[in-house]
């Protein structure tokens, strides 16, 4: 069970959202490459970027900190991002900058011939993002929900060619609640590529519940808040992660 930290940024700098209001932003660093380098020092082996501004602009808009944060990571693990991603020149843009995935979430929802066209042109470096409140899915930074079953729409999905989902429980997310096991579980047992858990891992709790499903079909975890917060250590967390995966 792989955990990865996520970096939220916004104006540049690193923050976290509750649920996803941008107008309830906590802000944890005004320097995101540091905040790169030290999950990287505690053990993290993928790196979660989200461009919140870029999210509700429809395009990137925190390129600079983006880059800062490439350019200090390197090759040393992975790095994906999410957030304004909504033509196939931007994907571009972002591997070339040194991107290993790229998600994409609202433009795969409303324009989904965008998203089979991105996994055509960039196969194994798209992954898609799928938030969703009692089992259906919402867009526009969830603004706004929509009548899609979020099981159904991952299905079509797979059939794309994307590398994995992410799915987050938009009811949970930066709440520190608990991460919602059935749910994360049953879209896992529906489909044959991984799903990456988001949204609501509080505690060591949480990590021990996902590792104890991670058969279903759960690759990873993104957390945010809690190791922000301190209610999770992030180094300890990986290390009973992989003592439970029997890595």
């Amino acid at each position: 069970m792989l955990l990865i930290p996520a970096i939220d940024l916004k104006d540049g700098h690193c923050v976290r959202l509750k649920q996803g209001a941008m107008d309830d932003a906590t802000v944890f660093s005004e320097d995101p490459a540091a905040m790169a380098r030290h999950w990287i020092d505690q053990g993290a082996r993928r790196l979660h970027l989200v461009d919140l501004n870029g999210a509700f602009a429809g395009k990137p808009k925190n390129e600079a900190a983006i880059k800062a944060i490439l350019q200090e990571v390197g090759e040393e693990i992975p790095v994906q991002l999410g957030g304004g991603i909504r033509d196939l020149d931007t994907i571009e843009r972002c591997l070339d900058d040194g991107l290993t995935y790229v998600i994409i979430g609202t433009a795969a929802v409303k324009n989904p011939g965008f998203l089979h066209d991105a996994c055509g042109a960039f196969p194994g470096h798209i992954i898609v993002g799928l938030d969703a409140r009692d089992g259906k899915v919402a867009v526009d930074g969830w603004s706004k929900m929509t009548g899609h079953d979020v099981v159904d729409l991952a299905k079509k999905f797979e059939d794309y060619g994307v590398e994995a989902v992410i799915y987050t429980d938009i009811g949970r997310d930066g709440m520190l609640s608990g991460v919602n096991i059935e749910a994360t579980v049953k879209l896992a047992q529906a489909l044959r590529i991984p799903v990456i858990a988001s949204g609501g891992i509080a505690s060591m709790k949480d990590v021990k519940a996902l590792c104890a499903v991670q058969g279903e079909g759960i690759s990873g975890a993104i957390t945010g808040r809690a190791i922000y917060e301190g209610t999770l250590d992030f180094r300890k967390a990986q290390a009973e992660a992989d003592k439970l995966s029997g890595r």
